[in-house]
């Protein structure tokens, strides 16, 4: 027996292994239940990937609905509350946090809608208005007056143009013609603070109605009315050549405008903690998918045909990751929204980033 000695560490060090691979198999069959969360949100094309389930938030099991914005915002400030993780009016937020100390939701630094909005001036062509400063004295019309569009519309043209709140009259609508798309609005973008000179317009008829019939001489809205859509002659742009204003504002300010953030159900958030950096990572994963799909099939898939030079001249002027998440490189957009809604008197203090951000959203970036 002493020539098979050697065997014996042999056979003692498999069965070691043995009894580790075993362990190991029995340690990662057992694993932990998957968190079930509904998140609501628009299912745009950074976001696609992450709705059709090809992006998992990590840890969970997700649920995704298509929301509109006002439905959304109505939903978690006043409504049943019924989504875990929601796509959020940024300003509706910042108004509800700062006013009406709301803090059921958590603000992440995730913001799935950025928009210029300079294209977010229409005009009838029978007012008059030519350039910014004819806006003063004339009525402007739009279905929400505190919306984050409405904020950021207001607040560039008294930086860029000069021209105040107070410069001009307002009318609001009782109805919305892009209510399909964006819901309902919600009561955080009925606001009207004091010092503003307010009608409301005609019943049965929306914004569009109000500048074709001329009740409003101009329109600020977020979306596209129906009559310019329809094509009606009636109504036009402000800034016909709105991409060359907006690339100017952009090189003048840097400011890339924010609309929608995401926010988290805070109770959930308390329990989970984790959850804030798995929806982060999930978000920025679509959108990095949705860059490579840009670069290397949107202009191939795309019907427009200037598809690959116009992400190119974007990428040239605002950088590759133009449409970034994390505070790191969005302090600026963030505290002149802050300043624009306490100018016009919309909140009742100027929110900083650290206000609205809690410890966890600050820990949260994207790798470069």
């Amino acid at each position: 027996m002493t020539k098979y000695k050697f065997l014996a560490p042999i056979l003692l060090l498999s069965m070691t292994l043995s009894t580790f691979t075993l362990a190991s198999q029995k340690e990662l069959s057992i694993t932990k239940p998957l968190l079930p969360i509904k998140v609501a949100g628009y299912d745009f094309k950074r976001l696609e990937e992450l709705f059709d389930g090809r992006v998992k938030i990590k840890g969970c099991d997700a649920t995704f609905q298509k929301v509109g914005i006002g439905d959304m915002n109505t939903d978690a400030f006043s409504g049943p509350q019924t989504y875990d993780v929601t796509e959020i009016g940024l300003h509706p937020f910042m108004l509800a946090y700062a006013n009406d100390n709301f803090r059921d939701y958590t603000l992440l630094p995730i913001f799935p809608l950025r928009l210029f909005r300079h294209k977010s001036i229409f005009i009838s062509t029978d007012s008059g208005i030519k350039v910014p400063k004819d806006l003063i004295g004339k009525t402007i019309a739009t279905p929400g007056y505190s919306s984050t569009s409405l904020t950021w519309i207001r607040g560039i043209l008294q930086d860029e143009y000069g021209i105040t709140p107070q410069d001009v009259k307002w009318i609001t609508s009782v109805k919305d013609s892009s209510a399909d798309l964006a819901g309902k609005i919600s009561k955080n973008e009925k606001i009207i603070p004091k010092g503003i000179t307010i009608t409301s317009g005609s019943k049965g008829k929306d914004e569009s109605d109000l500048l074709v019939s001329g009740e409003a001489e101009a329109l600020f809205h977020a979306a596209e009315p129906k009559a310019y859509i329809e094509g009606n002659p009636k109504v036009t742009r402000l800034f016909p050549d709105y991409r060359k204003a907006e690339h100017a504002y952009y090189k003048k300010t840097g400011i890339f405008p924010i609309m929608h953030a995401v926010a988290i159900r805070t109770s959930l958030l308390k329990k989970h903690p984790w959850l804030a950096r798995a929806v982060f990572d999930a978000y920025s994963e679509s959108k990095q998918l949705a860059y490579n799909y840009m670069t290397k099939q949107g202009w191939l898939n795309d019907m427009l045909p200037w598809y690959a030079q116009e992400l190119t001249e974007t990428r040239a002027l605002m950088g590759k990751n133009f449409d970034s998440y994390g505070l790191e490189d969005n302090h600026k957009a963030l505290e002149t929204l802050f300043r624009y809604s306490h100018e016009q008197g919309l909140s009742n203090r100027e929110l900083t980033v650290d206000d609205l951000f809690d410890p966890l959203g600050h820990k949260l970036s994207e790798i470069k």
